[in-house]
């Protein structure tokens, strides 16, 4: 799979099944690991934390990741901006 067909399901699968789940006040700034192909996800504060979990169940995962509340999971030289209201 491409890096921009792997972007756009895991933002996808985000924004319409996982966003409403995991967006809530204790679940901001954290990051969410997806595995696009299962739709299956885990939470933690570490993005390897999050993919080494997911991965034990789904051995052979495409992983997406997102930070919880904001647009970016990392920033270089500049800042992450908060897309949530929580």
């Amino acid at each position: 799979m491409k890096t921009d067909e792997t972007a756009l399901r895991g933002k996808a699968l985000y924004q319409e099944q996982i966003r409403e789940k995991v967006e809530t006040q204790e679940s901001l700034g954290k990051i969410v690991a997806i595995d696009i192909e299962s739709g299956d996800y885990e939470v933690d504060s570490d993005l390897l934390t999050a993919s080494r979990r997911l991965r034990t169940r789904h051995l052979s995962a495409v992983i997406w990741a997102e930070r919880i509340g904001y647009n970016a999971v990392y920033a270089v030289g500049g800042t992450r901006t908060r897309t949530s209201t929580q």
